[in-house]
């Protein structure tokens, strides 16, 4: 289980993304359960709604995500 600094890191991490890198990654989000989104679908979401779906599936999977701008992030 995340702890909740955790939980608030991502919610921070997820808010500061755009739509581009919010879609990569879904596409390339590995779990213990299967995420099968086209990215057809993901594009037809507004931002707010992939945010809050991404985040749901850290928590489900009790993992923060690999990000490659985790570097940035954690400069800002």
């Amino acid at each position: 289980m995340l702890e909740s600094h955790q939980v608030e890191e991502l919610i921070c991490m997820v808010a500061s993304l755009d739509k581009p890198t919010l879609t990569r990654q879904f596409m390339t989000f590995r779990g213990t359960f299967p995420v099968d989104f086209t990215p057809d679908f993901l594009q037809g979401l507004p931002v707010d709604r992939l945010r809050h779906i991404f985040v749901a599936l850290c928590l489900q999977a009790q993992r923060l995500p690999e990000m490659e701008s985790a570097v940035e992030y954690a400069a800002a």
